[in-house]
């Protein structure tokens, strides 16, 4: 014979039913959400990503030209140094591209920049913080 499961018959968990306590977790969870500012975090990614992306763009297209002009007229991307040639058919060798580091280091750099004039000199530090 087939019992009908009620809802004082399901597990328990901690002294509650289980779906009192899935609704207790998903309420906490979205007052997580809310209280502690996730999905402004997540506006301040999406934000970031996007300056990243930007920042990236203008030392690729206008700091490592100058830089490139200023120490020979090369282009900092093809800057290596061939530890180990290659073979004849091109196979093996050891390449070390020190140029493309070089290049993101000066991205990192203009990034941090932007970030720290977004922070402090534009003041959007001030509106993280609650109003008394």
């Amino acid at each position: 014979m087939e019992k009908n499961i009620k809802l004082k018959d399901t597990a328990k968990t901690k002294g509650k039913t289980v779906v009192t306590a899935g609704r207790d977790q998903a309420r906490g969870f979205f007052d997580f959400v809310r209280e502690q500012g996730v999905v402004g975090l997540a506006v301040g990614l999406a934000i970031g990503t996007a300056a990243g992306a930007s920042v990236k763009q203008i030392v690729d297209g206008f700091i490592n030209p100058i830089v490139g002009f200023l120490i020979g007229g090369v282009d900092l991307s093809k800057l290596n140094w061939i530890v180990v040639a290659p073979d004849k058919e091109g196979h093996g060798g050891l390449i070390l591209a020190w140029g493309s580091i070089l290049s993101s280091l000066i991205t990192l750099l203009a990034t941090a920049f932007v970030i720290y004039w977004l922070v402090k000199v534009a003041k959007l530090d001030k509106l993280d913080k609650k109003k008394e």
